[in-house]
């Protein structure tokens, strides 16, 4: 299937000269999913709800200051192509190109309602990220704000006293409140005003209660779910009890799903790959393959690298936060680590990986062992 019919020509588009204070007034006015950036006319990005929660700049700023490349597609081009595109680009909108010129767009939601009636023989609980990022009630909105550009999510779960889920906080329910605040604020008692907004613990500005689904679901009836009610995730709970939280299933997890292959080799998906500077997707797939390789009981059925750009940097090179995650039959699997550049960052998180790997491995030895032991005794 191509994004022929899927791709549309009716998009938002603002030049790149343009007063950021407007890109904010259309969030706020229409909330659409991503805005296209020209200069003279010729394509030159996107800007995105999340690059506003991320950059404090002014609102009399031009709009190019803010924009982020957006991979390019071609209006045949693949529908599962394009979901990698989008995942790896971290991006929710990708332009789309026909002979050579701005066609128009294709959006993450275009995308799923056009493959919605594939997802039926896929369930929750083979795709859904375990990993979350949450906060407590008492948590500052300025943490929550850090917690979201630090990790690059949109969203992160609240949980009350005792551990459960109390409500969910977005990148869309803080950027009115606190982004807008912080850049009309300069000095004396406006600047204060910013204080107490970011000391705000998020409990004040949280959505509750929670949409929530369970694994045992189909991710078709997930996915529609999140389309109906204009949700970009869903918070994962048992089936008994929907205020514990075991994982986060997004609709980026439904995309990066659509990119599962039946290749030979290992199916890697990276986001932020234009950060990759003295390695190739190649070179991350095979030193990926040589752990898992370390334990042959592992099948993994997909690896995903993310790659986070800090503003510190050492001579000239920035300082990269790399995270893998491997699903694999034994459960999800993840390494992380921190270097200057791409590839110092990569190993380290691969190092670790290789420690949980053969954690896994040693454990299940010792329990091979404990049924051997038992088998004997039982003999006796």
């Amino acid at each position: 299937m191509d994004i022929a019919e899927i791709a549309v020509s009716d998009y938002v588009e603002v030049d790149a000269d343009e007063r950021l204070a407007k890109v904010r007034s259309l969030f706020e006015r229409e909330n659409p999913k991503g805005v296209i950036v020209t200069d003279d006319g010729e394509y030159a990005g996107v800007v995105t709800q999340k690059k506003l929660v991320q950059s404090h700049v002014a609102d009399d700023a031009k709009v190019g200051a803010m924009m982020q490349s957006a991979p390019r597609v071609e209006r045949t081009a693949d529908v599962r192509e394009v979901a990698r595109v989008l995942v790896e680009g971290g991006t929710k909108i990708a332009p789309v190109f026909e002979a050579g010129r701005l066609w128009g767009i294709v959006t993450e939601d275009a995308i799923l309602r056009a493959v919605l009636e594939h997802l039926d023989a896929i369930t929750v609980g083979q795709i859904y990220t375990e990993d979350v990022i949450a906060v407590d009630e008492d948590t500052h909105v300025g943490q929550a704000i850090n917690l979201l550009r630090e990790h690059g999510v949109s969203r992160l779960p609240v949980l009350d006293d005792e551990g459960l889920l109390s409500g969910m906080v977005t990148t869309y329910d803080i950027v009115d409140i606190v982004v807008r605040d912080m850049d009309k604020a300069t000095v004396g008692e406006r600047a204060g005003d910013i204080d107490r907004v970011l000391d705000l613990p998020v409990y004040d500005v949280m959505n509750s209660p929670v949409a929530t689904v369970t694994t045992d679901e189909t991710v078709d009836a997930a996915v529609e779910r999140m389309l109906d009610n204009d949700f970009a995730g869903l918070v994962v709970t048992p089936a008994d009890d929907d205020r514990v939280v075991e994982g986060i299933l997004t609709k980026t997890d439904v995309l990066r799903a659509l990119t599962y292959t039946e290749e030979e080799h290992m199916d890697v998906q990276i986001t932020n790959i234009t950060l990759l500077d003295t390695i190739s997707r190649d070179d991350v797939r095979r030193s990926i393959e040589e752990v898992v390789d370390k334990y042959k009981q592992m099948q993994v059925r997909h690896a995903h690298v993310r790659f986070h750009e800090h503003k510190e940097k050492l001579r000239g090179t920035p300082l990269i936060q790399c995270q893998i995650r491997l699903r694999t039959n034994e459960g999800q699997v993840a390494g992380s680590g921190e270097g200057y550049g791409a590839e110092p960052a990569f190993n380290v998180a691969l190092d670790k990986l290789q420690r949980n790997v053969l954690e896994i491995k040693h454990l299940r030895s010792d329990e091979e062992y404990r049924g051997q032991l038992l088998r004997k005794l039982g003999e006796l």
